[in-house]
């Protein structure tokens, strides 16, 4: 079986036009977003390792969001 990678259309049909989509946008952006940094030398480092990644989902879906309004322009 050959997946094929979603769409930008997709993405904003999911969390922009579905209904609670735009809620679970916000909880995410809510529980992901923000300040990825932490001070404190090698356990700090860790932290902002981790925290970073978890970042870089929400900024991709954002991204393919962006993409989409783009390509409606």
């Amino acid at each position: 079986m050959i997946l094929k990678d979603a769409r930008a259309e997709d993405y904003k049909r999911v969390f922009e036009e579905t209904p609670g989509g735009q809620q679970v946008l916000d909880e995410l952006t809510r529980r992901f977003g923000g300040a990825v940094y932490v001070k404190g030398g090698p356990e700090g480092d860790r932290q902002t390792c981790f925290n970073a990644g978890r970042r870089d989902v929400l900024d991709f879906i954002l991204r393919r969001l962006n993409e989409a309004d783009e390509e409606m322009e």
